[in-house]
Order: C-alpha cells, then structure tokens, then sequence
C-alpha cells in the first residue's frame, strides 16, 4: 500500500494547532513564575496561599492526564483538546477579574483540568496524523515551539509586568487560545479509537495516585520523606498507584496498556526521559535566581539571558531529525545526553565571580543536547503505541515526566536551600539564612557577598546531581532501547513501523489489517478520517 497516499493533506496546517495548543501552556507556566511576587503582593496572599497558587495547577494536571488521555481516545481527541482550549481560555479570562487568593486558586486548579485535556491531545493526534517517515520532523517543531515559549515566557512576563499589570499574564493566553481553537475547528479531523468499556475505576485510582505522589514531592522541602503528614500522603500515593496497577491487568477493558512497558523503546525511553526530567527540574528555578540575585540581572534580561538555550536548541532538533534517519534514534539519544551531561557539569563550576560567560556557553550545550535527545526520545517510545491507545499512551509518557519534573524540583530545591543554609554563617537572620532573595533584600553589602558565595557553591552541588541524573538516563537509553531499523520487502516498498506496534493484548497486527484503503472511505459513511 502506499502509504504516502494516505497522508492528510492538512498535516502541516494540523501541526501548526498543536503547537499553538502546547504554546499557551508554556507561556502560562513560566510567564507565571515572573508575575508571582506582584501579584501575590496585590491580592495579599501569604506565603503558604502563593505556594497553593504554583502547586493547585500541577496537581490537577498530573492527576487527570491519565484520564483526559483516555476520555481523548474514546470520544475524540480534537473534541476533548478544543473543550480544554475552552476551559483553560475561560480560566485565563477569569483570573483577571480576581482580586483575592482563594479567586486566582479557584482558577488556576480550572486551568489545570484544562491543560490536563489539552496535553495529551496535542501529541496523540501528532502520532496518528504524522507516518513514521514525518513523525521526526513534526516532532522536533512541536519540541523548537514548546522551546522558544520556554525562553520566551519570562521575557514576555517581565515586560507586561512592567508595561501593564499581572493580570495581563493571564489575559495574554485568550487571543493564543482563540487562534487554536479556530484553526482547529476548520483544518483538523477528528480521530479516535475503537469504542471499548470505559474504566472509572482505573480513572479514580490513577488521579488520587497521581495527585497524592506529585503532592507527596511538591511537600519534600518542607517534610521531609516521612515527616508530618507526609506518611498519610506517601502512603495514600503507593496504595492507589499499586490497586491501579493491579486492577488495569485484571480488567477486561483496561484504560492504560501497560503491556507497552514490554516493549523496551516505550520503557528506555520514559524512564530515561523521566531521568533527564529529574536532572532539569530545577535548572531554571536555580540559574534564574543566580542571574538576578548574584548577576544583578532584572527579570527581562533574565529571560533574554536564555536565548542561547533556544538557539542551540532550534539547531539541535533540525540536526536531530537528519541524525536520526541515519544512524537511528537511540544513539542520537546517547549524543544528546553526554552533551547535556557536560552542560550541567560546566555549570557545577560557576563561582560568584564567573559572571555570565560560563552559564551562557552552558545554556548553549543544554539546547543543543536537549534538542537532539529529546525529540528523538519521544518519537522512538511514541512509535511504540498503537493508533487506538494513541491519547492514553501519550498521556502515561507525560505523567512520567510531569512526575519526573516534579520530583528534580523538590530534589533540587531541597538540596539547594539545605546546602544554602549549612553555609551562610550561624548569626545570619532566619530569612536571609534560608533564602538569597532574603539576604540580599536586606542590603548589608557583607551578608550579600557571604550569600552569592554560599549560594554559587550550593548550586555546584545541585547541578553535580543533574550531571549524574542524565547521566544515568544516557546509559539505560542505551542498553535499553533498540532501533526499529524497517526493511523494504521484495517489491521494495518500506512498511511503517507503526504496522509493526503490538496492540493493547501484545498482537502485532499487520498494515494492511490496521489501514483502509482510500477506496474504503467515503465522502458519505465517513466524512472525516477517523483512526
């Protein structure tokens, strides 16, 4: 069959609407960050509220991936990623009408209900829009836009903070998210699995797991692994992700295919994946804090300090996708990492006086290395799930990262803080002995000098465990993985490797059981295509 006749003529148009569907929940997260101390002042929020305004959105999210992954393949993943555009627009227009914290809360666990249907959408209907011969190149645009809203974000967020207000950091999602809805009603086509039984159970079970070990994590900092109420959440987290685990390979009609961590690419790379998210986690949160509180940086040359991140990063997936069609994915995977591997660890040598060079070359790596590794990672597991477990498949790979993230930040902070107040001397007042931002804002030109010294040599530390983090991920990639070299039968025709996927129960159907031909579609039976 000749597959290349089956391609939607549309993709590219599609491709544009996933990315601005990614787009808006990146720049939402990281313009965020820099709108913080502002807004929090304004609406007089404490100190634990402004924690429950960052963390209420990621434990809805990590919770529900899950289940909107599953409800996308069953009901139709352009129908559930428009009703999460909707909701998270809704949610942005609403915040800027609210004037106290339990209001932006309120809003911002909305968001992410939205953001947890979106997410797995955008890649589901990449993989079953894209063939195995384009999937690398859509790949690594969706990776370069999601990367210049990363950088971009903060930038963007300091200069409407200082233009207009921080409501506008919410304001700023309506127009992005109208576009994507637009552009997604007139040029993509609808797709979804086979119906099958829904599983609440499963659901119930995945979203109280999910949202007690990220919540779990988010409280590491504050205490500890097995301190106060940690042990109730822990505990609450392992019984419910263990009952799920148990439950999906008992039930006849499971809502996660964990057969597919049989399969070594799906398993290499989400557990890599999750290594590298881990070594991340924390990588903005700490070069952020050492370009403003010991470069003396303002929130916008911060953002713009990123720029060689976005740079290499752009570089590195076009150079990334050519790689990997030649030598395969698993060992432009294993290039990337070592080479984000030397980023962190030209970082863990940056000292108080090593003013940006340092950081700026190591940005540079981390682009380069992340935009080889990374697309190629998620295209190699990706390709491993079936069209019909498309949404749910893509939904379990971003909770493990998600979980990943969640889990460097809290490491990473911890270590950061801790190793921050071992260093700053005994007499030091209480905040500024546990915070930069403290001790600089209290002025006294020998406290800041001791706490740029003690902060630079904590954040050694940090990165020291990224390097190794990544590290660890480089090697199981390896030995893990495998390329699906394809070979061209005798009538030299190339089969997609997708024809290849086991399906829920471990079968391997073959092409032509799994597509129709264009003579079986009709404009009448079938209006759009569905997967």
């Amino acid at each position: 069959m000749d597959v290349k006749g089956t391609r939607d003529p549309r993709r590219w148009w599609i491709l544009i609407v996933l990315c601005l569907s990614t787009l808006v929940l990146v720049v939402d997260s990281m313009a965020l960050t820099v709108a913080v101390p502002v807004m929090t002042g304004e609406i007089g929020a404490s100190a634990q509220e402004t924690q429950w305004i960052l963390d209420s959105y990621i434990l809805v999210f990590a919770g529900l991936l899950l289940t909107s992954g599953s409800l996308g393949d069953r009901f139709g993943r352009r129908k559930v990623m428009l009703i999460g555009l909707l909701l998270f627009g809704a949610a942005s227009l609403a915040a800027t009408w609210c004037t106290n914290p339990g209001e932006v809360i309120a809003v911002r666990v909305a968001m992410g209900v939205g953001g947890a249907l979106i997410m797995p959408s955008t890649l589901s209907i990449l993989i079953t829009v894209f063939d195995e011969d384009e999937r690398g190149r859509a790949m690594a645009a969706w990776s370069s836009v999601s990367m210049l809203g990363l950088v971009g974000s903060p930038v963007l967020g300091g200069v409407l903070i200082e233009h207009f207000s921080w409501q506008s950091i919410f304001f700023i999602n309506v127009p992005i998210v109208v576009l994507a809805i637009v552009a997604g009603l007139t040029l993509m086509p609808e797709s979804r699995a086979p119906w099958q039984k829904p599983d609440p159970l499963g659901a119930v079970l995945s979203a109280v797991g999910m949202t007690a070990l990220v919540w779990w994590i988010i409280e590491l900092p504050q205490h500890g692994a097995l301190g106060g109420r940690s042990t109730f959440t822990l505990v609450v987290a392992l019984a419910s992700l263990a009952g799920f685990v148990i439950w999906e390979n008992v039930t006849k009609s499971p809502m996660v295919p964990l057969v597919l961590f049989k399969h070594r690419n799906f398993s290499g790379g989400s557990l890599s994946l999750a290594l590298v998210q881990i070594g991340n986690g924390g990588l903005l949160l700490v070069l952020t804090q050492y370009l403003q509180f010991v470069l003396g940086y303002s929130p916008i040359k911060a953002g713009l300090a990123f720029l060689p991140l976005a740079i290499t990063a752009l570089l590195g997936n076009g150079v990334g996708v050519k790689l990997a069609a030649k030598y395969g994915n698993r060992w432009v995977i294993f290039a990337g990492m070592l080479v984000m591997v030397a980023c962190f660890a030209l970082l863990s040598t940056v000292s108080a006086d090593s003013g940006f060079t340092v950081p700026a070359v190591s940005l540079g790596l981390l682009g380069l290395g992340a935009g080889l590794a990374m697309p190629a990672a998620v295209g190699a597991l990706m390709g491993t799930i079936p069209e019909d477990k498309a949404g749910v498949g893509s939904a379990l790979n971003d909770t493990i990262q998600q979980a990943g993230t969640a889990l460097g930040i809290a490491i990473l902070g911890s270590l950061l803080s801790s190793g921050f107040a071992d260093r700053m001397p005994e007499q030091t007042p209480e905040e500024a002995r546990h915070s930069i931002a403290g001790a600089v804002a209290g002025g006294d030109a020998g406290l800041i000098a001791t706490a740029r010294e003690a902060f630079t040599a904590s954040m050694s530390t940090t990165f020291t465990v990224s390097a190794i983090g990544v590290a660890a991920a480089a090697l199981l990639a390896t030995l893990v993985m495998r390329d699906d070299r394809r070979k061209p039968d005798a009538a030299g025709r190339t089969p997609d490797a997708e024809s290849r996927t086991p399906d829920a129960e471990g079968r391997t159907p073959n092409a032509e059981d799994r597509t129709p031909g264009a003579a079986d579609r009709t404009a009448e039976n079938q209006p759009e295509p569905v997967v």
